[in-house]
């Protein structure tokens, strides 16, 4: 694991500091693939923009097709 951030709740400022301290932890990232579900945080603009600038692959899980991250599902659903 790269980087991650824990948060009571779904918000943006958690998403963009995760990256922020997942590019310190790897700077040389580019081409990279970062795979995500379709959560508004992940569709955002500025989720979408800092990626680019870092040359990251964004990938998300196709709508209502849960297998794609199930593992992870599983885990918040405990």
């Amino acid at each position: 694991m790269v980087s991650y951030k824990i948060s009571e709740r779904p918000v943006l400022t958690q998403v963009l500091s995760m990256l922020d301290k997942a590019f310190k932890n790897r700077p040389h990232s580019k081409g990279c693939i970062l795979h995500s579900d379709q959560g508004w945080q992940y569709q955002h603009s500025s989720y979408q923009e800092t990626l680019k600038n870092h040359a990251i692959i964004q990938s998300m899980s196709r709508k209502g097709n849960c297998l794609d991250n199930s593992v992870m599902e599983n885990f918040f659903g405990l």
